[in-house]
């Protein structure tokens, strides 16, 4: 779980900075599942460059709560959760230092969505939050207030969890928490998994990802799993420890994302099939568009094949990062241009009509 936030400040000196907003957005991995918004009355002068660029001035902040007065609402939304912020080492001193001051020792792990993106998402011409959006087509609204900035830091969120292929954030993620208030019995396990076509993750007490599943109904699959009796299968239930998912909205998606995701992470409990295919494979365009039905409804899944190159997929629901090539390059979560994977499109296509191939 995860708790998305943004905050404004009066600014001044180091660690006497006060806070004059603050929205936080709990997140689940795929969905806002709670937030909480709201001035605040620093007790303190804003300077005046701040009041500018923010907008918030001190008349405004007059009649909102001091930070005593929602420190427990923002320990309440943030419980069991890691932060994650834009600067997040900015954010995270700030809320620690207000906490601080108040004799309370607020401690969380923190995730930075500038070090993510400078990771997975390199040679961009910029990483601050109203650059790298514009990069990516990410609308951004009331920039340099908490709710928009924290909106923003969720879609950013979103499609970095996307590229991240090898599940580290995931991983870090399950570990924090702590896994045995889940439930004792892996029907626990199996409780927020939904009804849907993804992929899904099982991870041990470490969590480290030790296997790798699919299916059209993504908890119909985990739990055929866990009904499994074999040996190999009683080991895996004894070291899973936590769930985890992805929706992918179709089967290509499903299927190719499952086959990379296993190369990438070389789960201890999956069998890993030797791909024997090295004929050239070709399409009958050497670049198009695959849009295809996303996650929910409005959302559209594209695939990118470039110069015969298959290049990867995205998620978005918004016409104009398809239609502009390279929003759409940067938004792409890359996979190997292997002849496997281009098969399995090619015959995806043949047995299926997608929503709409666009030639480029």
């Amino acid at each position: 779980m995860y708790a998305i936030l943004d905050i404004e400040t009066t600014g001044g000196k180091f660690d006497e900075e006060g806070i004059t907003e603050i929205a936080i957005f709990k997140f689940d991995g795929h969905k806002i599942i709670d937030r909480f918004i709201s001035l605040v009355n620093p007790e303190r002068d804003i300077q005046p460059f701040v009041v500018k660029l923010t907008g918030i001035s001190s008349g405004m902040l007059h009649k909102a709560p001091k930070f005593y007065e929602i420190a427990k609402q923002i320990i309440d939304i943030t419980e069991d959760c890691v932060l994650v912020a834009h600067n997040a080492n900015f954010d995270n001193r700030i809320l620690t230092t207000e906490f601080r001051r108040l004799g309370y020792n607020y401690e969380k792990k923190a995730i930075c969505t500038v070090e993510l993106s400078q990771n997975l998402i390199p040679d961009l011409p910029s990483y601050k939050l109203g650059k790298l959006c514009r990069s990516l087509g990410i609308p951004v609204s009331s920039r340099h207030r908490a709710e928009g900035d924290a909106i923003a830091t969720v879609q950013l969120f979103k499609y970095l969890l996307e590229k991240d292929t090898d599940k580290t954030i995931i991983s870090e993620a399950a570990h924090k928490e702590n896994p045995r208030k889940l439930a004792p019995k892996l029907q626990g396990l199996l409780d927020e998994l939904p009804n849907k076509k993804g992929v899904f993750y099982i991870h041990n007490s470490d969590g480290k990802v030790i296997y790798i599943g699919k299916g059209g109904n993504i908890k119909k699959s985990a739990t055929q799993l866990f009904l499994r009796t074999s040996n190999r299968a009683k080991l895996l239930q004894k070291q899973a420890i936590s769930v985890s998912y992805d929706e992918t909205g179709n089967e290509l998606i499903t299927r190719l994302k499952y086959t990379n995701e296993i190369i990438v992470n070389k789960p201890k409990f999956n069998r890993i099939k030797r791909i024997n295919n090295n004929s050239e494979v070709h399409f009958n365009n050497e670049s198009f568009l695959i849009v295809e039905k996303g996650r929910n409804v409005g959302e559209k899944a594209v695939l990118l094949i470039e110069n015969n190159q298959y290049k990867g997929y995205c998620f978005t629901e918004l016409g104009h990062q398809i239609n502009n090539l390279s929003i759409l390059k940067s938004l792409i979560t890359p996979m190997k241009n292997s002849n496997y994977n281009k098969q399995l499109i090619k015959n995806y296509l043949k047995k299926n009509t997608v929503k709409k191939l666009i030639r480029l």
